[in-house]
């Protein structure tokens, strides 16, 4: 046999053999890349920027990060905590954390995040222009400087290279980057466009008279004046109850009048010299409730506020009769919206003009006095001391230096009828000799001026 044949064939042997007794590798697609202590994924979960790190964990992106970490590097645009917690809307972040809402959220965080590695050294300078980028959620970003400042967008880099890892590296930026994507269908949901809400309805209701099917209301659209008028919607009164939170179907809510009557009580105490009417309508009452369920459910009202001074002139027993704080604020409180202007013009227009309160059945009495308007009569009445205080289309207050309490209802008394008395001719001596002399015969019937 050749010597080189015989070589050949003895190292097959020994090769193949040990070759066979290695273990066999099986490489699957599928498995999962694993992350060391020292990758930048594991940086950003224990690093400052604990906002986004809680957001990257709620939208469920850690899978998502590990397996573009193991492919490849990646550059991640962290906002500082102050740029999530106290200058982000409120009602944006209430839309990212909302669970039907998970796609937004998740294209929002991958909109930080690059498929490469950028450092500073890297960064495109004022020469060189802006550079564009894409990013994992198949958008792009355009990195650019400007004054020695780098940015990405209009966003600032204020902590370029804060963490560097061998797979990765974390800048800071100034606020959070807000994908044109994301920010329509927030707009969308905020202005109602893609929400179809059912709203419940009863059976139908049939009518006993003519048997057949009551046709429904015909809507009110949003905005629109109520159909019923102030006084029905109305609490029951302070003896019975506050007024009850409305049902479903109740407020049509086209209006915030919680926040708008938050706001005028604001104003009062800001405006200074009101303080007791506004302690009145929050802690000794339940009116500032009831005012903002109103004004919620498209009512307008105008408020003649009595200064502080007109409300220590008060004493124990107008206020410590239950509901007398009530009573005395109803009748300070008109179903309409009046300002200064309108008040005056009306005043110099038809002289004395009487306002409908919210205590039925009285009225307030205004009239023009000295250039100003003046409320009540006589002794009881009150001038137009601060005008306008709040104004915003559903409330107006309007601030007056005088508690006013309704006219006393002094009753008539009414005379009886004078009675008309007719008296009969008086008939001469002779006439009732001669009737007498026939009656006693029997014939005066027979004679009218006998009957």
């Amino acid at each position: 046999m050749d010597p080189q044949i015989y070589g050949l064939a003895f190292f097959f042997l020994l090769v193949v053999p040990s070759v066979t007794a290695l273990p066999h590798k099986t490489t699957s697609s599928s498995s999962q890349p694993q992350i060391n202590s020292n990758s930048v994924l594991v940086a950003l979960l224990d690093s400052h920027y604990t906002e986004l790190a809680e957001l990257v964990e709620k939208a469920l992106l850690l899978q998502t990060l590990e397996e573009a970490v193991g492919r490849h590097n990646i550059t991640i645009f962290a906002p500082k905590n102050e740029a999530l917690e106290r200058e982000l809307d409120p009602e944006f972040k209430r839309f990212l954390l909302e669970p039907g809402n998970l796609k937004s959220l998740q294209t929002l965080l991958m909109f930080h995040i690059l498929p490469s590695r950028i450092g500073s050294r890297n960064w495109p300078d004022e020469k060189s222009g802006s550079r564009k980028h894409n990013t994992l959620w198949n958008d792009f970003v355009h990195l650019s400087s400007k004054s020695s400042k780098r940015l990405i967008g209009s966003a600032e880099i204020f902590r370029p290279d804060d963490i560097t890892r061998p797979d990765g590296v974390i800048h800071g930026i100034e606020r959070l980057l807000v994908p044109r994507s994301v920010q329509e269908d927030f707009n969308r949901r905020r202005n109602l466009r893609s929400i179809s809400a059912v709203l419940p309805q009863g059976a139908p209701e049939v009518d006993p008279r003519t048997h057949r099917l009551k046709k429904p209301a015909a809507p009110v659209p949003a905005g629109a004046p109520p159909i019923l008028p102030i006084y029905d919607a109305m609490a029951p009164g302070p003896s019975l109850a506050p007024a009850p939170a409305p049902g479903p179907g109740g407020a049509h809510r086209h209006f915030n009048g919680e926040r708008q009557v938050k706001d005028f009580i604001h104003t009062l105490l800001h405006y200074g010299g009101y303080n007791e009417m506004a302690d009145i309508l929050v802690n000794l009452t339940s009116l500032a409730t009831e005012m903002g369920r109103l004004v919620s459910e498209g009512y307008v009202l105008t408020v003649l506020a009595p200064n502080d001074e007109a409300m220590a002139k008060l004493t124990t027993d107008q206020l410590s009769e239950p509901g007398a704080p009530e009573q005395i604020i109803y009748y300070h409180i008109i179903p309409e919206y009046q300002t200064e202007e309108s008040m005056y013009n009306s005043v110099r227009r038809f002289g004395k003009v009487k306002y409908d309160t919210l205590r039925l059945p009285h009225k307030v009495t205004a009239q023009e006095a000295d250039g100003s308007v003046k409320f009540g009569t006589s002794d009881g009445s009150a001038y137009l001391f601060d005008p306008d205080i709040y104004t915003d289309g559903r409330i107006s207050v309007q601030g007056i230096d005088g508690v006013l309490f309704p006219e006393e209802e002094t009753p008539t008394v009414k005379k009886p009828a004078a009675v008309k008395v007719v008296t009969k001719p008086r008939r001469g001596k002779l006439m009732e000799v001669a009737c007498r002399m026939l009656g006693a015969v029997g014939q005066d019937s027979h004679f009218t001026t006998c009957q």
